[in-house]
């Protein structure tokens, strides 16, 4: 049985207690001022929209969908959050153990290993998604072979920062 339009789809949803991160961020305004340094216990959710029912030949197994999650939320887990390309950021000298900046005029040190400095202008749940997204499909796509890949339609990956407010990020396949 189809649709009035004639086409289906089927929609795997995925969001599991251990697929999340936490992690610090100040988010900063247009006008140069920021929130104060803070963190959220980021929740994430994957929605992978088929165009076809996959078959016995090509079915898929939730766990490298969960797999790559937990490996990209991880690499975030526990860590300070810094936007590279803030306009209102400065890198400061520091000890090659240290990441030293200054954020709208206020100066930060912190320990090297604890920082992940991301390729964005800003630290909001809209870039989180598209970011995380970005990580995520490169970790599951680095195998060519998948036999799941065409007959994906659409992938949605939401980030909650509490309950109730987030953001999500899509990619619609032709």
């Amino acid at each position: 049985m189809t649709g009035p339009d004639g086409q289906r789809s089927w929609t795997l949803h995925i969001r599991k207690d251990n697929l999340k991160f936490s992690a610090a961020h100040m988010t900063v305004f247009p006008d140069g001022g920021k929130e104060r340094l803070h963190g959220h216990n980021y929740q994430v959710q994957l929605d992978v929209e088929l165009a076809e029912l996959p078959t016995l030949a090509r079915l898929l197994n939730y766990e490298i969908f969960k797999r790559a999650l937990r490996k990209v939320c991880g690499d975030w887990d526990e860590r300070m959050l810094i936007a590279g390309d803030n306009p209102w950021l400065e890198w400061l000298p520091g000890a090659d153990s240290e990441c030293a900046f200054r954020l709208c005029g206020k100066r930060y040190v912190l320990p090297a290993d604890e920082v992940v400095v991301l390729a964005t202008d800003n630290i909001t749940t809209e870039n989180l998604a598209r970011l995380l997204f970005e990580r995520f499909w490169a970790e599951l796509t680095c195998d060519p072979a998948l036999p799941w890949r065409e007959c994906i339609k659409k992938v949605q990956l939401r980030i909650d920062e509490s309950r109730g407010q987030g953001a999500t990020y899509d990619i619609h396949f032709a």
